[in-house]
């Protein structure tokens, strides 16, 4: 769906200057638009990132993690986010990437990876590009205790939620999670019957 805009009709980055330099870069760029005017952009710099919804078709379960997060907390007070797995892109291949991150987190070696897109997470401000897979895994790809890893403080309490909780949770509108929603609802077009009543 993309088709070719002359050069001439684009904005172009003609230089950036960093504010800030930490776990994120935060950038200024300075941006010419088609009509020649001036404008000043700021841009969050952290690279590129993975998500992944582990989900267990014969217990029609889900892994899911809940943690501290600043900025929610800022905004509101909320004290913690239910998410899925997800963390930057430490490898080239986004699968290792979200392996590597589900069995931190979750405890779990996943093998079967099923890419839904790579997206950008918050184009008006963020660098950040995010690959989404699902991943069916079954009780015995459960190896370790998960909870992320000490030396970068991370304090996450793994979650199992019932696919079918987890998709009303969705449809009341209590997914507050971008990434988390987008997974859910994706794994409900893919695979509907696991949200199907049993018998």
């Amino acid at each position: 769906m993309s088709r070719e805009i002359p050069d001439e009709d684009v904005p172009r980055i003609e230089g950036t200057r960093a504010v800030h330099e930490g776990w994120a870069r935060y950038l200024v760029a300075e941006v010419r638009m088609p009509d020649g005017r001036r404008i000043s952009r700021e841009v969050e710099d952290h690279g590129p990132a993975v998500a992944v919804l582990p989900f267990d078709p014969e217990r029609r379960v889900a892994l899911l993690v809940r943690q501290f997060r600043t900025p929610p907390c800022f905004v509101d007070g909320t004290p913690s986010v239910l998410e899925v797995p997800a963390g930057l892109r430490e490898e080239d291949d986004p699968a290792t990437c979200a392996r590597r991150e589900a069995y931190e987190e979750v405890g779990l070696r996943l093998t079967d990876l099923d890419p839904v897109g790579r997206v950008w997470s918050m184009p008006g401000l963020s660098t950040e590009r995010m690959d989404l897979f699902l991943a069916p895994y079954r009780a015995a790809d459960r190896a370790g205790a998960g909870g992320g890893l000490a030396e970068e403080n991370e304090s996450i309490e793994v979650v199992e939620v019932a696919l079918a909780e987890l998709a009303a949770a969705a449809d009341r509108g209590e997914v507050a999670d971008m990434k988390t929603l987008c997974l859910v609802q994706s794994l409900r077009l893919r695979r509907p019957d696991l949200f199907e009543r049993r018998p």
